[in-house]
């Protein structure tokens, strides 16, 4: 006679943290294009942004794409900056007199929206009482 083993609540549950674990590491770095309008492009400032958004891509659950404009006009050094992943779009734009200042001024907006986002994401799942849980608050119900 055969006997079969079932798999336990703990097996499944280290199997299913070993295929989250593959597909964290599966996750490729997010694309990071900097385009500069009105000036000459420099290594040292697209390093510094692929470098800064880079970062980003811990808190985003798919594969992102990352597009940084940069451009002077006159004394005004602005840039904008729209993160795409998966469903979520993510602007934002920042105005100062040096454009490092622009690309942290950037990334602080960016991670301030994702921060909120991931906040709103957290509230909306709610959880069911189990099997458990029910039966005891229909027991309650029940007894006099």
């Amino acid at each position: 006679m055969k006997s079969t083993v079932k798999e336990g609540k703990r097996t499944r549950a280290t199997a299913r943290k070993a295929r989250r674990a593959s597909r964290k590491t599966e996750r490729q770095a997010p694309r990071i294009y900097v385009t500069f309008r009105h000036l000459d492009s420099t290594d040292a400032l697209r390093d510094y942004a692929e470098r800064k958004f880079r970062r980003l891509s811990r808190f985003l659950s798919r594969d992102a794409q990352m597009h940084l404009t940069l451009w002077i006009d006159k004394y005004r050094h602005c840039g904008e900056v729209t993160v795409k992943s998966g469903h979520l779009t993510l602007t934002a734009e920042d105005e100062t007199q040096d454009l490092y200042a622009v690309i942290d001024g950037l990334h602080d907006k960016i991670s301030r929206q994702l921060h909120h986002f991931h906040g709103k994401n957290e509230t909306r799942r709610v959880r069911g009482n189990s099997t458990g849980e029910t039966t005891a608050i229909a027991q309650e119900r029940t007894a006099p």
